[in-house]
């Protein structure tokens, strides 16, 4: 049975066996220990009876006015743990934390085109297809932008596609004011 808890700056040191898998972005420690002491409430794992991580999930908070979202920056589980329902838990645990601590419009995450068992994963959670990122992946790979609204987004009006639906990177603001 699996545990979900706050991570720990020493579960840093214990998460390869997560981490070792092609379609997970990795990052440097120092990145983790930013968005750990800005939005610790945003980190959970999903450890095993024998303290093994099992999976992960970091997030943040940002945007302005119609735009303040959650952000899921990574959610992964290692691949002896997957088809478990981890992810799923992880989510709901990101998506709890946008809704009720910060009181967030919507969620969005970026996955990769190439990977069609996330897309389809997310779209059985409810994200949508917002718009598509060229290139965003090492400027090799298009990543696909998805939202789901939560309660503050009743009419979901701020996961509907964005238009047009390919933009490059870095381009307009990715919601409405």
């Amino acid at each position: 049975m699996a545990t979900t808890r706050r991570l720990t700056c020493f579960d840093l040191l214990k998460f390869n066996n997560v981490n070792l898998d092609e379609l997970t972005e990795t990052y440097f420690q120092s990145f983790y220990f930013e968005y750990l002491a800005k939005w610790p409430e945003y980190f959970a794992v999903q450890e095993a009876p024998g303290k093994e991580i099992m999976g992960y999930v970091m997030g943040k908070v940002e945007g302005k006015g119609k735009d303040w979202h959650g952000h899921v920056t990574a959610v992964t589980v290692a691949p002896e743990y997957r088809r478990l329902g981890l992810a799923n838990k992880m989510m709901h645990f990101l998506e709890c934390v946008s809704e009720q601590i910060y009181n967030a419009y919507f969620v969005d995450l970026y996955a990769r085109e190439s990977n069609a068992v996330a897309v389809k994963m997310y779209r059985k959670m409810g994200y949508e297809l917002y718009r598509q990122v060229i290139g965003y992946y090492s400027g090799k790979e298009d990543a696909f932008d998805m939202r789901k609204s939560l309660a503050r987004d009743p009419d979901k009006l701020l996961q509907k596609p964005h238009n047009p639906l390919r933009v490059p990177p870095g381009v307009g603001n990715p919601s409405p004011e």
